[in-house]
């Protein structure tokens, strides 16, 4: 599965970087996080805070389905949280 557009932009903003090492769980936690964004109901709400928001922030926005994963993810960046 492809992960939408906003949800890979969200991410940049955030500064995570899944690379080609991905590991296994990480992978599963974006397939949840790509499900989730698909089946959003504030798209047009995320993309008018992505066409305003800065180029990096510390949070994703709170109507977000995915703020809890993305603050884990970008939290521990290094891997500790998918181990």
């Amino acid at each position: 599965m492809i992960a939408p557009e906003q949800l890979c932009e969200m991410m940049a903003r955030l500064g995570i970087e899944p690379g080609p090492q991905t590991h296994l769980r990480v992978a599963a936690a974006l397939r949840v996080a790509a499900a989730r964004c698909e089946g959003c109901r504030f798209k047009r709400a995320c993309q008018d805070w992505l066409d305003y928001a800065p180029a990096m922030v510390n949070f994703a926005p709170d109507f977000c389905p995915n703020a809890d994963m993305l603050f884990d993810m970008r939290y521990d960046q290094t891997g500790r949280w998918f181990n």
